[in-house]
């Protein structure tokens, strides 16, 4: 686990499980409300699959990618040619951010699923309208509208991306709104009937969301809502982000850049691809272009910055970029040539790369010399080396949860009755225990703390009875 989050995700659905309680999610026995509880379902469908595991926590963020890269190939077929299909997949499969997202144990993945599935079905909806410049179709009634499959997708696919990541799952709506501006002609109230559509999404988040806020007496929407959506709009949380207005303007063409690195090998293209829809554009493009627009509009104004927070997006880039390409044949053999070198990049990285960059992360390297004399009943603390993935590791051994010292109270702690360890700076151990005592025993390692790019020397010191 590499960062802050994943180990949170993964032991909060571990915790989820243990305490057979499927509304609340717990980290470390605390409450955490950063995220809806969708990601947690599906870990904990991998975690009696596969055991509570590194594999586990991740395997459906795989699986989510994989579905968005066959939502694509589909909405590829239904623009008339396989080979946009295709593309689209393969292109969204093979960008940088999504190889990495969709490997982590994070809810972005179930996020770009559930908001792909929105925009395809929208699409649906108003498919008919598409090739005409001005559409003589006549509207949809509202009660025909409902038996539409695609509707019931739309908005099923809404309230799921809620409970993946919260409000910013419904941006397909103001993808709707945008591009009724752009193309004044398109007739969308009728078809889309919006407010039993709109009744039937909030019904279906209401499942969850009610008992969440009787059970946390409303403080899962304060938290939730008001610190981790509102908040990351006005701060910066986590030193993500600006904390000046000078800063702030300065950053405000972030997205922009870091496309090119995100959205790799095919950002390569994006300026060609730009000067192609500049000129000439149907009103499909105008649709994917508008997607596009919602989420890097958003995310441009947020304060709170992060790479990733633009991924929903890729999917429709994708869409765009293959639906171009296979319209000249001078681009294709460009695609090809990506694919055959980013493929077997990726893999090398994600099976020699990564599994030799593991040794250098600390929390997993203790667990690994430390686990064979870890026992259930042991407690366990840490004194300034408090990471989630800490949590995550040893939880598999220990049952307790992980208590968090100053230095005052490391020598108390580690005297008191009972089996337990203690976790904590090499050179604070060496000081504070200069001397181990009889049965004792102490593990060490150098690594990195990616999260706050420094180095890390730690000891574990435990006291087996």
């Amino acid at each position: 686990m590499i960062d802050r989050d994943e180990p949170r995700f993964a032991e909060a659905t571990r915790e989820m499980m243990e305490r057979h309680d499927y509304i609340v999610p717990y980290f470390n026995a605390t409450y955490r409300f950063d995220k809806p509880p969708f990601t947690y379902w599906a870990q904990s469908v991998s975690y009696r699959i596969f055991g509570a595991n590194d594999f586990a926590a991740r395997f459906p963020s795989a699986v989510a990618a994989a579905l968005v890269a066959v939502v694509l190939f589909h909405w590829g077929q239904r623009l008339g040619r396989n080979e946009i299909g295709w593309w689209a997949a393969i292109i969204f499969s093979l960008s940088l951010q999504v190889v990495e997202h969709a490997k982590a144990a994070v809810a972005d993945m179930w996020l770009v699923l559930f908001v792909t599935t929105a925009h395809w079905a929208a699409y649906e909806l108003l498919r008919d309208q598409w090739g005409r410049q001005e559409s003589r179709t006549a509207e949809v009634a509202s009660p025909a509208a409902v038996k539409n499959k695609w509707w019931w997708i739309f908005y099923a696919s809404l309230a799921f991306a809620f409970l993946a990541k919260g409000p910013i799952g419904w941006t397909p709506l103001l993808t709707i709104a945008l591009t009724r501006i752009s193309l004044p002609q398109l007739r969308v109230a009728r078809r889309f009937a919006f407010v039993p559509g709109i009744a039937l999404m909030l019904a279906i988040v209401c499942l969850w969301g009610v008992p969440a806020l009787l059970r946390t007496h409303g403080e899962f929407f304060r938290v939730g809502i008001g610190r981790h959506v509102l908040g990351r709009s006005v701060t910066a949380i986590g030193g993500h982000g600006a904390t000046s207005i000078g800063a702030y303007l300065l950053f405000l063409p972030f997205y922009f850049v870091t496309i090119f690195f995100t959205f790799f090998p095919w950002s390569i293209k994006l300026p060609w691809l730009t000067r192609q829809l500049w000129r000439e554009r149907d009103a499909l493009d105008v649709y994917l272009l508008s997607g596009v627009a919602i989420i890097f509009g958003i995310f441009t104004l947020v304060t709170t910055r992060l790479v990733h927070y633009t991924l929903p997006a890729f999917p429709l880039l994708a869409l765009l970029l293959a639906k171009e390409s296979t319209k000249r044949a001078s681009i294709l053999p460009f695609l090809r040539n990506c694919a055959r070198i980013a493929a077997p990049a990726y893999l090398i990285l994600a099976l020699f790369v990564s599994p030799f960059l593991s040794r250098f992360f600390p929390a997993s390297e203790l667990f690994r010399q430390s686990r064979d004399d870890l026992r259930p009943q042991m407690k366990f603390a840490a004194l300034q080396f408090t990471e989630p993935s800490v949590v995550w590791y040893f939880r598999s051994r220990v049952k307790t949860f992980m208590e968090v010292l100053d230095r005052k109270e490391v020598v108390s702690f580690m005297n008191e009755e009972g089996p337990r360890f203690t976790i904590l700076p090499s050179p604070m151990a060496t000081t504070l225990f200069p001397t181990l005592l009889p049965g004792w025993k102490s593990y060490s390692t150098s690594g990195f703390n990616l999260v706050k790019g420094k180095r890390s020397d730690l000891t574990l010191l435990l006291k087996p009875e």
